[in-house]
């Protein structure tokens, strides 16, 4: 299924049915009075997270969501039924904005939480709500009111705990598929990665994290270079990223620079994403003897002036792997008390 994390779609509440007009008529009883019932009420539109989908494909064709009619109102006071409600399954983590309004309705993050988006109009009322001691024959009704309709926008967002930043062919899938059970394309060419990829690590058989590995940034994304920044939003639910640097690249180019690159265009997209916790990894280390490892590394972190952890690995070989997702496992673990209290 193709990837998308875009969408804009029209929901249309349902319209509640009109009220009756009606006077009893029973033998012997020539003049009943009124006995017209209110019409029932349009049925809402909701959102609502389904942990199966993890795209919205879905709405690349189908972009016209309405919900059912009222029914009207009947005689011997019978209220018409209300209309269906409608839920619009989405993906874990999508936010849903008003077009019209520019303003976020809700985000999508709990599961089996229905929001509603539009709600149903309310059924009009029968000749029976306007009876009175001078009124005895009332012969007025109101009509069902329209539901609402909006234009939406759907923009999905993945929840993940770590994100994977780096330029294309730093080596972020095959980490990804290293340290999980995720698959994700893997090639010796740039953008072999063209949409996000989830994995679950599994550190331990009760302790895991959700990594994901979004297409590789060049200089110049945030103006539309490579394939944008469209996809660094994937990154915003994150609590650490972590920058692989390729340590042995084959035209032998200055390492440090490429961290820069990424740095600015993180920058340039987001800067609160690039305050956010960020480990340097040094990947391909396999590539390298074991003198040359330590040499390159020392001129990457003093180029840098790095202050951070730092971790060396080769996505390829699993050497050092372990060691990093078992030390993102407790950072992440140390931060989730000091987030809840916030």
């Amino acid at each position: 299924m193709k990837f998308v994390d875009e969408a804009e779609i029209t929901v249309q509440a349902g319209k509640g049915g009109d009220g009756c007009l009606s006077f009893r008529r029973e033998k012997f009883i020539p003049k009943g009075g009124p006995d017209g019932g209110d019409g029932g009420r349009g049925g809402s539109v909701y959102v609502v997270a389904d942990e199966g989908l993890n795209t919205l494909a879905d709405f690349r064709y189908t972009r016209q969501f309405k919900a059912e009619n009222g029914k009207p109102g009947m005689g011997r006071d019978k209220t018409g039924r209300s209309g269906k409600d409608l839920y619009i399954k989405v993906p874990p983590g999508t936010m849903v904005y008003d077009t019209a309004a520019g303003e976020r309705i809700v985000d999508m993050v709990q599961l089996d939480a229905p929001s509603i988006v539009a709600a149903g109009g309310r059924g009009g009322l029968g000749n029976t709500r306007f009876k009175s001691s001078t009124n005895r024959a009332p012969r007025r009704t109101t009509p069902g009111r329209a539901g609402d309709q909006r234009v939406l926008r759907l923009e999905m967002r993945l929840l993940a705990d770590v994100g994977l930043l780096g330029l294309p062919n730093a080596g972020k899938s095959t980490l990804l598929r290293a340290v999980s059970e995720a698959r994700p394309k893997v090639a010796d060419y740039p953008f072999t990665t063209l949409h996000p990829h989830l994995g679950v690590v599994r550190v331990e058989s009760e302790r895991s994290f959700v990594l994901a590995d979004i297409p590789g940034l060049i200089e110049g994304a945030s103006e539309g270079a490579g394939l944008g920044v469209r996809f660094l939003r994937h990154l915003s639910r994150t609590r650490l990223l972590l920058h692989l640097v390729d340590l042995a690249p084959l035209d032998d180019h200055d390492v440090a620079e490429d961290f820069r690159t990424v740095e600015a265009e993180l920058k340039a997209f987001s800067g609160e994403l690039a305050l956010r916790p960020r480990w340097l990894v040094l990947n391909k280390i396999d590539a390298l003897e074991e003198q040359d490892r330590a040499t390159r590394r020392d001129r990457v972190v003093e180029g840098l002036d790095w202050r951070g952890p730092v971790f060396e690995i080769s996505a390829v070989s699993g050497e050092g792997c372990d060691l990093l997702c078992r030390n993102v496992m407790s950072f992440l673990e140390e931060q989730a008390p000091r987030e809840q209290a916030v």
